[in-house]
């Protein structure tokens, strides 16, 4: 009896304070079920105590905590979790003693870790120092991060926006479905690794963006798509090719860790990806834009008019033009054509036209600077032009006036050969002549 009825007591103890805020408390009961959206997805600071209803320590913390819930009140949100019914959200952060007071502060996936002294006044202003943090990302170009990688920290270097945050729901039209080239971190957030990752992550999403996105996912909560893509270890980094793609599309990252690392092994594996650029006719000012804006350089050539080079004639320079193009496609330059005379100013500008046709120009549109091709325009001789330039030799000369001149709108070729005008035909028959005009 004595034995039933102590149990009894301390049954009753720990489940009258199975929580130890209430909802009068400022302290906010978080739960498997809310946290993401209240905290992670959310754009304000937060502070959370992990703790259990058994521990004394955490019973000694409950007046500070409450203390520091309504100093930070309207500023910092301020939560509990209570590990003892949320144990798998509690493991998912890394817990392992209480109380563990963490504030998800300019990158909600990457906690900092608070280990001051456990007064109300200590809690406030190491919550407020994070987020001073967050706001001179903001104010420095970076963002709050909540879409950052899983070990990014708020004195990352680049911006933690460009890491794109996956998961189990978006992940297959994100990746799997779209035609970009993904390089894709599965993490965990209390791994060591990771976090000592998550720097080189965001400063490598930043100078990739435009040619490879990068994306975090968080294998402890996603466990759907980290079970299917074979997750073992953290953090594991896998490459999924542009283009149609499926869950075997996955490659291994097996380079380094440092940014320079992965912009590297990136950029070899969407360069060998790269389709061979096309050889675009220059009709119009769009065309222009749409070909060469962005581009380190563009490439013009100036073809030969139909009626002097046929069409097999001029099919054969665009051959050797596309054969150029695919050899340096690593280069993403863009490649422009036009006919001789179609756009006399351009070739003014660039000074084409001068020795005859074909003719090509490189421009740096930046810099406002371009260089003649001087040699033969056969595979052999542009292929040693643009070796030149490629690795920063060759004269070059600034483009007159420090901009290109009005493009005008031709008519696109119908790859046919050309064909000279019809002669009107006369009937002299009933014309009068005088002897002096006698024919």
């Amino acid at each position: 009896m004595i034995l039933r009825a102590v149990a009894g007591i301390f049954l009753l103890c720990v489940s009258g304070s199975l929580a130890l805020y209430s909802s009068s408390d400022d302290v906010v009961a978080l739960t498997a079920a809310n946290f993401d959206k209240t905290v992670l997805k959310s754009d304000e600071v937060w502070v959370v105590e992990f703790y259990a209803p058994f521990c004394g320590h955490c019973r000694n913390l409950v007046p500070e905590y409450r203390k520091a819930a309504t100093a930070l009140k309207g500023v910092i949100k301020v939560g509990g979790i209570n590990c003892e019914e949320e144990q798998s959200l509690c493991g998912q952060h890394g817990v392992r003693g209480y109380p563990t007071l963490k504030i998800f502060g300019a990158n909600k996936r990457s906690p900092v870790d608070y280990n001051g002294q456990r007064t109300a006044k200590d809690i406030a202003e190491a919550a407020l120092s994070e987020a001073k943090k967050k706001i001179k990302n903001i104010l420095g170009g970076g963002g709050s991060g909540s879409s950052s990688s899983g070990g990014s920290d708020s004195g990352s270097n680049g911006s933690s926006d460009e890491v794109i945050e996956l998961t189990d729901a978006n992940f297959d039209k994100l990746v799997l479905q779209s035609e970009d080239t993904w390089l894709v971190e599965f993490f965990a957030p209390w791994c060591g690794h990771c976090k000592n990752l998550a720097p080189h992550w965001a400063k490598a999403a930043k100078e990739l963006k435009g040619k490879v996105k990068l994306g975090a996912l968080d294998a402890t909560v996603h466990q759907v798509k980290a079970s299917q893509f074979g997750v073992q270890g953290y953090p594991t980094i896998k490459y999924f090719p542009g283009g149609p793609k499926d869950r075997n599309s996955a490659e291994d990252y097996d380079g380094g860790r440092t940014s320079s690392d992965i912009v590297n092994w990136a950029l070899e594996k969407y360069s060998d990806n790269i389709p061979t650029p096309e050889v675009v006719q220059l009709t119009s000012e769009k065309v222009a834009r749409d070909t060469c804006e962005n581009k380190p350089l563009c490439v013009v050539s100036v073809l030969p008019h139909i009626l002097d080079c046929n069409a097999e004639c001029r099919n054969r320079y665009l051959r050797i033009l596309t054969t150029m193009g695919d050899k340096y496609k690593k280069k993403q330059w863009g490649w422009l054509w036009t006919e001789g005379g179609a756009q006399l100013e351009l070739e003014s500008t660039l000074d084409i036209g001068g020795f005859g046709y074909p003719a090509m120009a490189v421009v740096n549109l930046k810099k406002m600077k371009y260089s003649l091709l001087r040699g033969s325009f056969s595979e052999d001789g542009i292929n040693e032009f643009l070796r030149d330039l490629s690795f920063g030799r060759g004269h070059t000369a600034p483009v007159k006036g420090a901009e290109l001149p009005k493009i005008h709108s031709v008519e696109a070729w119908d790859g046919k050969d050309g064909q000279l005008p019809e002669e009107e035909e006369y009937d002299l028959s009933d014309v009068d002549l005088d002897e002096k005009d006698e024919l």
